[in-house]
């Protein structure tokens, strides 16, 4: 009667730790799907914005009506750190990165569209 009650229970066990295997399995599945069509779409914005010519005038206009309060009028820094060569320091996909997820608090992450996007990167690039 022992043998059975603790073959029983063993069989649970298994069972469990096979459930409980499977589970982890598919919850990393659906992790890694998320990050990979997260990042096909960051990639994808990316690619879409660094083949547009981006506006100066615009890229100043975005620059003085989102950033400034932040970087300062001169994008010398206040709370945000100095602009002045930052197209040296990041490549234009570390910098669309950085501006559209605000990585580095108390960076905000902005929602931008593509052609603002070059328009500020291309501002940016002034400030070298």
């Amino acid at each position: 009667m022992t043998t059975s009650s603790s073959s029983a229970v063993e069989k649970s066990s298994s069972k469990e730790f096979i459930i409980k295997r499977v589970m982890l399995f598919a919850s990393l599945l659906i992790v890694f799907a998320i990050f990979f069509f997260t990042h096909q779409r960051n990639n994808e914005y990316t690619r879409n914005t660094l083949e547009l010519d981006g506006s100066l005038t615009n890229g100043n206009g975005l620059f003085k009506m989102n950033c400034v309060g932040c970087h300062g009028i001169t994008a010398r820094g206040l709370v945000g750190p100095d602009l002045h060569d930052v197209t040296e320091r990041l490549s234009d996909s570390q910098i669309i990165t950085q501006v559209t997820k605000g990585l580095t608090p108390p960076m905000p992450s902005f929602e931008i569209e593509p052609q603002n996007m070059a328009d500020l990167l291309t501002y940016l690039h002034t400030l070298n």
